[in-house]
């Protein structure tokens, strides 16, 4: 189970006593980093590909930890988080700029759950820990987009 423990609470970034979630998503920005580091910027299609194939794993990995914590949605499984995360900077090449702000505002985005992510988050499982927060994730990447194209009418471009 050791193995497992290590997955779900994100190598142990889950255990962290404050902001457990906001811990997951900071590992989450940290492979987003390294991503960047050992390949420079990679497509979008390949980054989809990695969260589509690793979707269905996550959900029984966050699923495992539910189990294992003995209760629905713990906060210490933080895959949720990494997960949500990557989907926010799903379609943006790598940006420091833009890495900051998905971090924020999918923090916002997790805790306030604005409709449908309240009500997603009550399923159970592994399903309700993982949907949510890629929900909250999708909601995140779409003001990323109107915030870009806001700042271009503006003339100001971040890239």
């Amino acid at each position: 189970m050791r193995i497992k423990e290590l997955l779900f609470t994100v190598f142990y970034a889950g255990y962290c006593p404050i902001a457990s979630g906001s811990a997951g998503t900071l590992v989450g920005m940290a492979f987003y980093f390294l991503e960047y580091l050992l390949f420079g910027r990679v497509s979008w299609i390949v980054n989809l590909g990695a969260v589509l194939v690793l979707f269905y794993p996550f959900l029984k990995i966050a699923g495992e930890g539910e189990r294992f914590f003995g209760r629905k949605d713990p906060p210490e499984v933080v895959l949720d988080e990494l997960m949500g995360y990557w989907v926010s900077v799903l379609f943006y090449p790598f940006n420091l700029k833009v890495a900051v702000a998905a971090f924020f505002v999918f923090r916002l985005m997790d805790v306030v759950k604005p409709y449908p992510i309240g009500l997603l988050h009550k399923l159970g499982g592994g399903l309700g820990i993982m949907i949510d927060d890629c929900l909250a994730g999708l909601y995140t990447n779409l003001i990323l987009f109107c915030a870009i194209f806001i700042l271009k009418l503006f003339q100001i471009n971040i890239y």
